[in-house]
């Protein structure tokens, strides 16, 4: 298995366990508006890096990859925004953040090696 499919895999996870979490109704309009765009941003990593490793050229290999890093840290912004509005169950806004994070640094490592 490659890197690049152990890495696929772990943001279809991160983007599954948005949906887990967050696909429930929504006891706030603030609650609710975080949520769909969470789950919107997620999927978008995922779906991004998925076209980066089927691009035809570098240039559009480093656009997919920054998409996907633009879309991951507002992930990570938005789970900042509901730990701190109380938004959510601490646990796991706690424990998706951390997987935001590491995943920001992951691909800012493939995009600065290339």
């Amino acid at each position: 298995m490659s890197k690049a499919y152990d890495l696929e895999e772990r943001l279809i996870s991160f983007a599954a366990d948005v949906v887990l979490v967050f696909d429930k109704p929504a006891k706030t309009y603030a609650s609710k508006y975080y949520a769909e765009q969470l789950i919107r941003s997620s999927g978008s990593v995922s779906l991004n890096f998925s076209e980066f490793a089927g691009a035809g050229t570098e240039k559009d290999k480093i656009n997919k990859l920054r998409i996907a890093l633009k879309e991951i840290k507002e992930c990570n912004n938005n789970l900042r925004i509901q730990l701190k509005a109380g938004l959510g169950d601490v646990k796991y806004l706690k424990k998706l953040q951390d997987e935001a994070e590491q995943i920001v640094r992951i691909l800012v490592a493939i995009i600065n090696k290339r």
